[in-house]
């Protein structure tokens, strides 16, 4: 399930829970290509919300959608407490050059202000 919101023009949020299959990055990447529609970049805020299990498939969909979209994503929060989340952030930040943070669940709040500020 998917969960979607704004914090401001060029901020939009979305916590995940439930599997992470392709459905679902089709689903988000849906959403957020939508977003680009209407702003020329974007900030982009995932929050992990006790996802019950991802497939192969959707791990790769979701770690190349930044490199295809790294001209219109200025930064990217990632909330989540899985470790190997984070370290996939961390690959991507390395190979795109987009600012990625990670933040635990418990620091959701500083997420929510870093990724809301210009």
């Amino acid at each position: 399930m998917l969960l979607n919101f704004s914090f401001s023009d060029n901020s939009v949020g979305f916590i995940i829970e439930g599997a992470m299959d392709y459905q679902a990055v089709q689903e988000l990447k849906t959403a957020i290509l939508e977003k680009l529609k209407e702003h020329k970049t974007i900030n982009l805020y995932l929050e992990d919300k006790n996802i019950e299990r991802f497939t192969l498939d959707a791990i790769f969909v979701a770690s190349i959608f930044p490199m295809q979209h790294l001209s219109q994503l200025n930064k990217i929060a990632m909330v989540t407490n899985r470790k190997w989340i984070h370290a996939i952030a961390n690959i991507n930040k390395a190979l795109v050059g987009v600012e990625i943070r990670n933040f635990t669940i418990e620091e959701r709040l500083d997420a929510i202000s870093w990724i809301a500020e210009d």
